[in-house]
């Protein structure tokens, strides 16, 4: 079993930056990919970035790029999202996720679930 915590959510205007923390916990937490996933009322959660249980491979989804990176401290078995430049489409109930398949965007991927934090951006 794997534990999730999300923290870092709250309300921004646009332009401004978060950071949303990720704590993972249990069994051998360390070797999974985490990922973040957000959802905006009304819609599907999509794919927004991951990292690899190493830190050595990552990738954004378009909508990001160049705005957000994710990024992982073994030492504190954390996964952070640095969010910059912030849209109001940006908003949305973030969550992270954990899963043993390498590389992947897909939801179905992920094993393991936090229970997500909001971001609301003010235009």
């Amino acid at each position: 079993q794997v534990q999730l915590v999300e923290s870092g959510g709250g309300l921004v205007q646009a332009g401004g930056s978060l950071r949303l923390s990720c704590a993972a916990s249990g069994r051998a937490s360390s070797r999974y990919t985490i990922a973040w996933f957000r959802q905006a009322a009304g819609k599907e959660r999509e794919f927004v970035a991951y990292v690899s249980w190493s830190g050595g491979s990552t990738a954004n989804a378009d909508s990001v790029k160049g705005r957000f990176t994710i990024s992982r401290d073994h030492a504190t078995n954390t996964v952070y999202l640095q969010m910059n430049s912030l849209k109001p489409e940006d908003t949305a109930v973030y969550y992270c996720a954990a899963g043993t398949s390498a590389y992947s965007i897909s939801r179905s991927s992920y094993n393991y679930w936090g229970q997500g934090t909001q971001v609301t951006v003010s235009s």
